[in-house]
């Protein structure tokens, strides 16, 4: 009940109305009028009973020297200056704090993370096999050993080895690659991934909460336990505000024998503008990152990045637009040009659901080719298609599917694929008859901005590293086109966070950068973690401090910079609180203040500080 009241009074509404009744307690009687209470009385009970609250609650649950807090020396001041009549004075320290609580809490409290979301990844049931049976069983009920039939289109329920069967795995849940992984016998699956292609049967090796997936979830929520919020500066000082404004007070009326001085120095004392400094600077400057398309979920988040010295990307989705694109046709055949190529290999391709065939077709499309409708299409799962186009029969796949149908790959065109998967590519060979006749490479996008964000945050002196789950030959062809020098690549979630940790262990303060939800683990472990917002996983975006709505990662130095600069006007407005709070102390001792000028002048430091933060709205960081 008194939790519930609380919270009532301590909201926006019955602070406004507050601030409406100390409005009144002030004018009013300048305008001759006489009344028969005081209304800054309203703004006493509506700011200080969660004020009261507060004190009373850290002092028996706080531990240690935490006990002593900016809310009790407020609320010390408050009675006093109710003792000696000057109700403006009580109501003013009051409600200032109440402000400074309530632009704190807007910015600290983050939105709801999305571990629901990952959890409802997680397979409920499998296909079990036995004695040449099949039964589905609910997930919680395989167990190591177990074999299991995945057919197409379905999620894998459990990591396992492949006994038999061959297809394609989409493990982009897992390891973030753009492509789909050609999986045989004896090679292993995670769980929560998708089979898109063949038929296989696994046996389980880990299930339940041994599995990928049921880590990953792990790991997130392990990485939020950590994460500690925001304490207000204030209340860090509290534990030598206090002694130091009583000592004060006690000494003035020592030695003045004058009630009112002493009141003056615990009122002037307050640290309100110290409480309004942090909450005010944060507040401005994610209103402006909002209108950039920078959405900053907690002024904890912002901080951190002003202390940002290295930056940790992820590449499919982030540094590249996460799409395949066709980026070479070379013919081996004279009399076969590069557009005839790409015409025959899209007509065979048309009914494929392979993402690379789908990539040709929409080049293709995209080109206006006249498109053939294909006979005798057939699929093998994991090594490519066959088909007859106006009667030529065609192969396209990888190597070890030409070469099983009695293809040879000669030198020249080992050559010629080689130097495309230096740049990290995936290939299609094309096959007519007994011949390789071509080959079509198609390659993620790096986006044309990458380069030269990565030479703006260099300048700035911030580190860049690559962390991808991707291969390593792609990682590095796509690094060196950013200008990234630092790759670590073929990481799995839990390595991504072994990365993240081991950066911060060496003394770096890391933000890391991802789309996927493979990397939400990795954007919680680190100091600060911004998600791509418009295509990025709802879990990933969850997972973050911070979210990029426009996928424009141009936006990072400019969020550095408008970091940085937050972290030095929060510095600036607490240093010139301390200073007016100096000098009003002074004013106080020399009886030049009394109660309700040493509360206009207490108000006019906490305007001071709000306009200072103000400022960092419209600063141009771009």
């Amino acid at each position: 009940m008194l939790k519930k009241l609380n919270d009532f009074l301590a909201g926006w509404p019955m602070t406004l109305v507050g601030a409406v009744f100390l409005a009144a307690s002030f004018v009013l009687p300048r305008l001759g009028v006489d009344l028969l209470i005081d209304p800054a009385w309203a703004t006493v009970v509506i700011s200080g009973i969660p004020l009261l609250y507060l004190a009373i609650w850290r002092i028996i649950h706080n531990p240690g020297i935490s006990k002593i807090s900016s809310a009790l020396l407020i609320v010390n001041a408050m009675f006093a200056a109710i003792a000696i009549g000057d109700l403006f004075a009580a109501g003013e320290v009051a409600f200032i704090m109440a402000i400074g609580a309530l632009l704190e809490d807007a910015t600290t409290n983050r939105a709801k993370k999305g571990l629901k979301q990952l959890i409802s990844l997680a397979p409920t049931q499998g296909r079990r096999v036995r004695d040449g049976e099949e039964e589905m069983i609910p997930a919680d009920q395989i167990r190591p050993g177990d074999v299991l039939r995945i057919l197409p289109g379905e999620t894998i329920p459990v990591d396992g080895t492949i006994l038999s069967g061959e297809t394609s795995v989409d493990q982009s849940i897992m390891t973030g690659e753009s492509l789909p992984v050609d999986k045989g016998v004896g090679e292993e699956v995670f769980c929560g991934t998708i089979n898109r292609f063949g038929s296989i049967d696994i046996t389980a090796t880990k299930v339940g909460e041994d599995s990928s997936l049921q880590k990953l979830i792990r790991m997130v929520q392990e990485a939020e336990n950590k994460q500690a919020p925001m304490q207000r500066i204030a209340d860090r000082a509290a534990s030598w505000l206090v002694p130091v404004a009583l000592l004060i007070a006690v000494l003035a009326y020592v030695f003045t024998r004058n009630i009112v001085t002493a009141v003056t120095v615990l009122v002037v004392f307050c640290p309100c503008a110290l409480v309004l400094a942090t909450p005010t600077a944060i507040m401005a400057a994610i209103g402006q990152a909002t209108k950039h398309g920078v959405i900053i979920k907690s002024g904890e988040a912002l901080e951190k990045m002003g202390k940002v010295d290295t930056i940790a990307f992820d590449k499919t989705g982030t540094l590249t637009y996460g799409r395949l694109e066709v980026s070479d046709i070379l013919s081996f055949e004279e009399s076969l040009t590069e557009e005839e190529l790409l015409t025959l290999t899209a007509s065979a391709e048309g009914r494929s659901e392979h993402p690379l065939g789908k990539a040709v077709v929409t080049r293709a499309k995209e080109a206006g080719l006249p498109l053939m409708e294909a006979q005798d299409f057939r699929m093998t799962a994991g090594r490519g298609i066959s088909a007859e186009v106006a009667g030529r029969k065609l192969l396209c796949g990888n190597e070890k599917f030409l070469e099983e149908n009695g293809i040879a790959i000669d030198g020249s065109i080992r050559s010629a694929l080689e130097k495309l998967r230096s740049e990290g590519k995936a290939s299609i060979l094309v096959a007519e008859g007994m011949r390789c006749v071509g080959v079509i490479a198609l390659s993620d996008v790096l986006r044309p901005e990458a380069r030269d964000m990565v030479s703006r945050l260099s300048a700035m002196h911030t580190r860049t590293v690559l962390l991808t789950g991707d291969n390593q030959k792609a990682a590095d062809y796509f690094a060196r086109q950013a200008g990234i020098s630092e790759v670590r690549a073929q990481l799995l979630p839990e390595e991504k966070v072994g990365n993240i940790e081991a950066l911060r262990v060496s003394g770096r303060k890391v933000c890391m950068i991802g789309d996927g939800v493979n990397d939400a683990p990795a954007l919680k472990t680190a100091d600060v973690g911004v998600a791509m917002g418009s295509m990025g996983s709802d879990i990933a975006v969850e997972a973050a401090d911070i979210a990029l709505m426009g996928d424009d990662i141009s936006k990072i130095p400019y969020l550095k910079r408008l970091s940085n600069a937050t972290v030095k006007t929060i510095k600036l407005s607490i240093t010139l609180s301390m200073c007016i709070n100096f000098f009003a102390i002074i004013a106080s001792l020399l009886e030049l203040l009394n109660p309700t000028t040493g509360a206009l002048v207490h108000n006019a430091g906490s305007c001071f500080v709000v306009l200072i933060a103000a400022l960092l709205y419209d600063r141009k960081f771009t």
